[in-house]
């Protein structure tokens, strides 16, 4: 039997990393099953008659001269419906109802079994093109609308599909010019699926805080980063977005975090009702769960595999958020990988791709025109976790050339139970200009007059420590008096409170104006000759309180407490 024709097999194992005897056609990015097992391992270099791979899995128990499997594949995952309401791992298999231990070389396939009730909306002899509606799949949560739709590269005649009724994920339900169509599919993770068209992201995708929406808002289909330190509540500003944006379907991305943080997100998420629907919040959610005592090449795939899921979700119409939480434990792992790989290190031993990498990454957020014409967009929100909290290292500043917002969070915010602990100075957001619902012109005039406000203050921070608040002249310590407000009565919000945790958009427009309002007034007593111990002597807690003590939506308990405290400044005692 001559070389070519022999089966691979392993020649030496060193931990993930495996290496092949080299089979003609094998290629570079493809899947291998290896040993009896089939782990799971991706061919990441070819020299001579071997073949090295880095395994998805834990490789113990394979040893030299077990059998290695060709897949012809490069890493894929099967996208259907019923990936909402799940727990997976990087390689998109369920963790829910595994037992203890996903045990190697588990695949997605032995753990399905799910029905669908197919309503067919294209007849036999109809010409259909790639991303075209063959009919809708009842059975998906109320809040995100199923369909089967034409795949990619796929146009012709529908020469068959099938009648209304329920069916299995795996069953044919449609053959378009001889390509036969299921509700599942697989789709390599590191291509992006195709679109008709990308476009200019305009409509703003609502967090639900109250400092990221007005200060700092983003578009549906834009880009953010989510820089801080230790302690300063990244995770917990993520999962409230996860909880609260106004998207369609939430994809989180638990990259080499904690588990007992991920064990939280699935826990509250599961608890947490679904404000649209009035179901569970994790119906439209897709957790894909790759925590830090999980292989590196999973951890490598998982943000890949996020943004996958993401479109697949997107090409039926949907705005879909990738919360990725921490790109730098991504980085981590293709620093980890080039290390073993041999390849010359860059900055604090990151690869030289390592720019590249991020870029391509982000790109794959977008609003766009689908193939079958529809609007969907995907978003794309990053946290960072930069080593002794230092931005300037290379994963945090490569990211700030291509996301389009920022947010900082500031270490002093956080030490002073300021949350969410967003840096107004160091953040920025390239999407204010578009990204304002309602009245755009008043919208852009409030952001402004807050961020004057506490631009300001800011300033006079640095004199009231060195010369005392009662050094200043009565107008800056109004500014003082004002930015202290701003912050506690407007940037401050509570993520245990069930008033405060979310905020509409029309009740932090009114919060804003009723402590301008009021600033405003301060301000022009002061100038009028009041004394400013008289102002500052006024009790300002309705305005302060009303954040907690108003409804996420309760604009007139917010008015109320301006015109109390207004009231108070015109009859100061």
């Amino acid at each position: 039997m001559d070389a070519v024709t022999t089966p691979p097999r392993v020649r030496r194992v060193a931990g993930p990393l495996v290496e092949v005897d080299y089979t003609d056609g094998l290629a570079m990015g493809e899947l291998v099953l290896l040993g009896e097992a089939g782990l799971t391992a991706e061919v990441v270099a070819i020299k001579g008659a071997v073949a090295t791979l880095q395994a998805y899995e834990y490789t113990g128990g394979l040893a030299p001269g077990h059998p290695a499997r060709r897949l012809c594949r490069p890493l894929s995952v099967r996208l259907s419906p019923s990936l909402l309401g799940g727990v997976f791992d990087g390689l998109l298999r369920p963790l829910t109802g595994v037992g203890e231990r996903l045990w190697p070389g588990a695949s997605a396939a032995s753990l399905e079994g799910r029905t669908w009730t197919f309503h067919p909306r294209a007849a036999a002899g109809r010409h259909v093109t790639e991303g075209g509606v063959l009919g809708d799949l009842g059975g998906a949560t109320p809040s995100v609308p199923a369909c089967l739709l034409t795949p990619p590269g796929c146009s012709g005649p529908v020469e068959r599909i099938a009648p209304e009724g329920r069916y299995g994920e795996d069953e044919v339900l449609a053959v378009v010019a001889g390509i036969e169509v299921r509700i599942t599919s697989e789709w390599p993770v590191r291509v992006p699926r195709p679109v008709r068209e990308r476009l200019v992201a305009r409509d703003p995708l609502t967090t639900g805080q109250r400092v990221v929406d007005l200060l700092f808002p983003v578009a549906r289909g834009s880009t953010v980063a989510v820089p801080g330190g230790f302690g300063t509540g990244k995770t917990m500003l993520l999962q409230q977005i996860a909880k609260w944006c106004d998207a369609d379907v939430i994809v989180y991305v638990g990259c080499g975090e904690r588990g007992n943080e991920m064990a939280d997100v699935i826990d509250e998420l599961s608890r947490l009702e679904d404000p649209r629907t009035g179901g569970r919040l994790s119906d439209r959610t897709v957790t894909i769960a790759n925590t830090s005592n999980m292989p590196m090449m999973a951890r490598e795939a998982s943000v890949h595999t996020g943004a996958t899921v993401a479109e697949y979700f997107r090409d039926m119409g949907l705005d879909t958020v990738v919360i990725a939480d921490s790109t730098s434990r991504w980085a981590e792992a293709l620093r980890e990988f080039a290390a073993r790989m041999g390849r010359l290190p860059a900055e604090e031993g990151y690869p030289a791709d390592l720019a590249s990498e991020l870029a391509a990454f982000y790109e794959r957020a977008a609003a766009v025109r689908t193939l079958g014409g529809a609007t969907g967009s995907v978003t794309v929100i990053g946290a960072v976790s930069p080593p002794g909290g230092d931005l300037t290292e290379p994963v945090t500043a490569h990211t700030e050339r291509f996301v389009r917002c920022l947010w900082s969070l500031d270490r002093d915010l956080a030490y002073a139970r300021h949350y969410p602990a967003v840096s107004w100075p160091d953040s920025f957001s390239r999407d204010a200009a578009v990204a304002s619902a309602g009245e755009p012109d008043v919208a852009a005039e409030r952001r402004g007059r807050v961020a004057a406000r506490l631009a300001e203050a800011d300033r006079l921070a640095g004199l009231v420590e060195l010369l005392g608040l009662t050094a200043l002249p009565p107008r800056e310590r109004v500014s003082v008096l004002g930015g202290r407000l701003i912050r506690e009565g407007l940037l401050q919000q509570s993520a245990l409170s069930p008033r405060d945790a979310y905020c509409t958009p029309g009740k932090t427009a009114a919060l804003a104006d009723a402590l301008l309002a009021v600033v405003d007034r301060c301000h022009a007593l002061v100038d009028t000759g009041t004394e400013v111990e008289t102002v500052e002597a006024v009790d300002f807690t309705p305005v302060l309180r009303a954040r907690d003590a108003a409804g996420p939506d309760d604009t007139a308990a917010v008015a109320a407490a301006r015109d109390t405290v207004l009231t108070r400044l015109a009859e100061p005692p």
